[in-house]
């Protein structure tokens, strides 16, 4: 079964029998015998890929679940659930992860010499279950799902320029008078040609000029703070560039409702003790840092003008 995991996952019986460590005829023998104890075809091979049958796509999808379970048994009989100890696998965004994650896995390990930890630094979402991921830090809404969900504050979509900018080319009060400035884009959130305010219920576009397009967030805030012109950046991303003075909020009225940040992490009879030693000591650090980074919001936003 995770010969035959291996292979779909990696799209070849070479390319498993390299992740497997395993030569490439033993790989090949065991697919086909649990081909013939089926009695079914689980793999359509080609001279160059393979692919899953409908059949095979079931069996693989069931088998995650019954080597999941048979790993969380093994893991349970062999003590992770009684003392901190193996390998912990976080995920987060790659900024988040950077600036305010890491150091608080930097303290954890050294209290924790029995821990491991895999952080993966992603803007998209990995699937907890299928990616065989222990805990992940999201930004925004959670969709209904089995995971369960620590909430540990709120981070805001924040516009903001530098103070020598705003000398040369004076303030916007409206996000409307953004036309009329030099903009940087962060392509990942915003299209380079209008940025999204809330109108009243509702959220409009306002044209923008946006005379430097990058893709990514750090990129955009050192060239708001080079003064190249008015960014959007997520509220931790800037916190110390706004205390030092780098950086200058704007439109602080017109601000879109804050995101919600949590940690997620898959339901289970049990928690791991290296999970819930990590929660205990992340949870209320991470916090902290949220409502450090949390700029105060002026008043509930208004139709854009």
């Amino acid at each position: 079964m995770a010969v035959l995991i291996a292979a779909a996952e990696a799209g070849s019986l070479s390319a498993a029998s390299r992740r497997l460590g395993m030569p490439l005829t033993t790989v090949s023998r065991k697919v086909a015998q649990l081909e013939a104890m089926l009695k079914t075809q689980l793999l359509n091979r080609s001279s160059r890929r393979l692919a899953l049958t409908e059949t095979g796509r079931n069996f693989v999808a069931a088998g995650k679940r019954i080597l999941e379970e048979l790993e969380a048994a093994e893991r349970e009989a062999a003590g992770e659930y009684s003392a901190p100890k193996g390998e912990l696998v976080i995920t987060a965004p790659m900024v988040f992860g950077r600036m305010h994650l890491l150091p608080v896995i930097a303290d954890f390990l050294k209290l924790h010499p029995a821990i491991d930890i895999r952080l993966v630094q992603a803007d998209g979402r990995l699937n907890l279950l299928e990616d065989r991921v222990d805990l992940a830090l999201r930004i925004g809404a959670l969709g209904d799902s089995s995971l369960i969900a620590t909430r540990l504050g709120a981070t805001r979509y924040v516009v903001c320029a530098s103070p020598a900018y705003l000398k040369a080319r004076g303030k916007p009060r409206t996000p409307r008078e953004l036309g009329a400035h030099d903009c940087i884009t962060f392509a990942g959130v915003a299209a380079p040609e209008s940025w999204s305010f809330p109108m009243g219920r509702r959220h409009g576009a306002v044209r923008v000029h946006s005379r430097l397009v990058v893709n990514t967030a750090e990129a955009s805030i050192d060239a708001a703070i080079a003064g190249l012109g008015i960014t959007r950046a997520l509220s931790y991303q800037i916190a110390d560039t706004i205390g030092s003075g780098r950086l200058v909020t704007l439109l602080e009225t017109f601000e879109p409702e804050p995101w919600p940040v949590h940690l997620v992490y898959a339901g289970g009879r049990l928690v791991p003790a290296k999970l819930r030693a990590f929660l205990d000591f992340a949870a209320p650090r991470l916090k902290a840092v949220l409502a450090r980074a949390a700029p105060a919001r002026a008043k509930a936003p208004r139709r854009a003008t």
